[in-house]
């Protein structure tokens, strides 16, 4: 059992970053469409579970240990598979990019710090768990992961007792491509760090727990940051950065803190997930690793300028329409 808790806790560590917990991710995806964002949150958890099943069970039986051996699977074209290949690497930096404008974007909103600031932070954290490869990632999130659950469940439970008025406006249809592209962006980034846990399962049967447990927790922590932000006028919350820490600063301030701790961590444990993922696809390259390290940090500087719910909104789309070719091959 231990071996299979310490996994899904690097998956759901993968999954839970800033756009999820901010709730920009459940706001953009799943809150814009009324009651059908409920039905895409469950439809969302169910097929994510089936997806980290199939993949760990490819993964697993065909001894693959970076995502150019899982392409060439199905891919024997060695040109088709390089580009695919580098579209990949690249969305697994851009959304390093992203956590670090995130870690910034909530320096600046709820410290007033300038955002560069939370950025130079999170980058150093990230360089020393680097440092220490895929044992420290475990680390990282068997300690971080746990108390982030545990707190956004209390948080969840508080706020189903607390509810007086449900204010549900559905702003756009097409709900199901919406949980389409939410899956498909998710596991663009995900199959490069369930990869990289290939030589942590020493069970095949285990793969079917560590599927279902994540596929539970996700689903349970997405339906928690959609019950919180329906206790907001969308008119009050859709120019936010992060519209649940703008209502646990309303509702819940004694809990603000403590959120304040759950953003960072969830931030902290995905830029290392993707971050890690990243670092092992390019090391096939023979490109020294602090060279990579050096590069990741620097031009997440300069991109993280962009600001954190413009990253979200405009490239999360870009990419779960490029990871529903992913999600198909997977399926088949």
């Amino acid at each position: 059992m231990k071996e299979i808790f310490s996994i899904v806790l690097v998956i759901i560590g993968a999954l839970v970053g800033a756009g999820f917990a901010s709730g920009q991710e459940i706001f953009s995806f799943f809150y814009l469409y009324g009651k059908n964002g409920m039905y895409g949150i469950i439809i969302m958890g169910i097929l994510m579970g089936i997806l980290i099943y199939k993949s760990l069970k490819i993964i697993y039986k065909n001894d693959i240990y970076n995502y150019e051996d899982f392409l060439g699977l199905y891919i024997k074209n060695p040109k088709i598979k390089k580009t695919i290949s580098i579209i990949v690497n690249i969305l697994l930096l851009i959304s390093f990019y992203i956590m670090v404008a995130g870690f910034g974007a909530y320096f600046e909103q709820e410290i007033g710090i300038n955002k560069i600031v939370g950025s130079i932070i999170l980058d150093f954290l990230c360089v020393i768990i680097f440092f220490s490869n895929v044992k420290g990632v475990l680390k990282a999130s068997n300690f971080i992961v746990p108390f982030l659950i545990i707190i956004i469940i209390f948080i969840g439970i508080q706020n189903i007792f607390e509810i007086r008025q449900i204010k549900i406006r559905q702003i756009k249809n097409n709900w199901l491509l919406s949980t389409i592209i939410y899956n498909s962006y998710n596991f663009i980034l995900l199959i490069p760090v369930l990869i990289s846990l290939k030589k942590q399962i020493t069970r095949e049967k285990n793969i079917k727990y560590i599927s279902i447990i994540s596929s539970l927790i996700i689903l349970t922590l997405s339906m928690i940051i959609y019950f919180l932000l329906i206790r907001e006028n969308i008119k009050e919350i859709q120019n936010q950065e992060m519209p649940v820490v703008y209502i646990i600063s309303n509702y819940f301030y004694n809990y603000k803190k403590i959120y304040s701790f759950i953003i960072l961590a969830s931030i902290f444990t995905t830029a290392i997930s993707v971050g890690i993922g990243f670092i092992q696809n390019i090391m096939c390259k023979k490109i020294s690793y602090p060279h990579i390290i050096l590069f990741m940090c620097i031009t997440s500087l300069i991109v993280s300028n962009i600001g954190f719910s413009k990253l979200v909104n405009l490239v999360y789309p870009i990419f779960g329409c490029v990871g529903i070719a992913q999600m198909i091959i997977i399926f088949l």
